[in-house]
């Protein structure tokens, strides 16, 4: 079991809104994801730890989202994503949850994700979310340069491949977090 302290641990759930979980995405599905999640913020709002969901989307022009000159750059639909792209998957929100809005894999740089858990006191995050080696990967690795302990849950977490997933849970996540499931997370 991994014990955290409720009055210093905020969940951070990455991506999981409409557009996202209806991808394609392996150990497990969207859905599955989500209903992990569902059940463990149920549990942190229970034991009064935040929860805080975070949503990734872009103005229809794309004018606000990174245009870095890459080797494969996403696709992006003329006339911006299909409506309810980024709207949270249903029944994931709950009144006094944090409410994040981000136009980068990351849930830290250009929101104030940061600021508002430090007024809160919190020092550890656990982390999910869709997709693993992207935004919760990145999530997790700018939580553990800020100095934020970081769990992550690893059966609330998908990405595109089983592979991918497995590389972040294996390699890059134990050098930076403690990895675990859902069933072994304690609030005291």
């Amino acid at each position: 079991m991994i014990e955290l302290e409720a009055s210093s641990t905020a969940l951070v759930l990455i991506d999981l809104q409409n557009g996202i979980v209806r991808m394609p995405v392996a150990p497990r599905t969207g859905a599955e994801v989500v209903t992990t999640a569902k059940a463990l913020a149920a549990r942190f709002r229970s034991a009064k730890a935040k929860v805080a969901l975070v949503s990734v989307g872009w103005a229809e022009d794309f004018g606000d989202a990174l245009s870095q000159w890459v080797d494969q750059p996403p696709a992006r639909p003329a006339g911006g994503m299909p409506k309810g792209w980024s709207d949270l998957a249903e029944g994931l929100a709950a009144p006094g949850d944090l409410r994040i809005f981000k136009r980068q894999w990351g849930a830290f740089y250009g929101t104030d994700l940061e600021l508002q858990l430090r007024r809160r006191a919190v020092r550890t995050i656990a982390l999910g979310g869709i997709a693993t080696n992207f935004g919760v990967e990145s999530t997790a690795r700018q939580a553990w340069e800020l100095g934020f302990g970081v769990v992550v849950v690893e059966d609330a977490c998908a990405t595109l491949t089983r592979e991918l997933h497995d590389i972040a849970v294996k390699t890059i996540f134990p050098r930076i977090a403690r990895v675990t499931t859902s069933d072994r997370v304690m609030l005291v």
